[in-house]
């Protein structure tokens, strides 16, 4: 049982976590990303489809 302990901490300690090069790298895709959804929400057909949606939710009748 001591040796399986041993290794479980071993293989922990071999990865404490993410480098800087990861952290760019993962920066980089997320502003990517918010790029992309950015064009995306802001284009006409998007817009136009959520000015109609929330429009159809306001002019419900209670």
């Amino acid at each position: 049982m001591r040796g399986v302990w041993a290794r479980g901490r071993a293989r922990m300690a071999a990865d404490s976590g993410m480098t800087t090069s990861e952290y760019a790298v993962g920066t980089i895709a997320a502003c990517a990303f918010a790029a992309v959804l950015y064009k995306v929400v802001t284009s006409g057909a998007v817009a136009g489809a959520l000015q109609a949606a929330v429009g159809r939710a306001l002019d419900v009748q209670f």
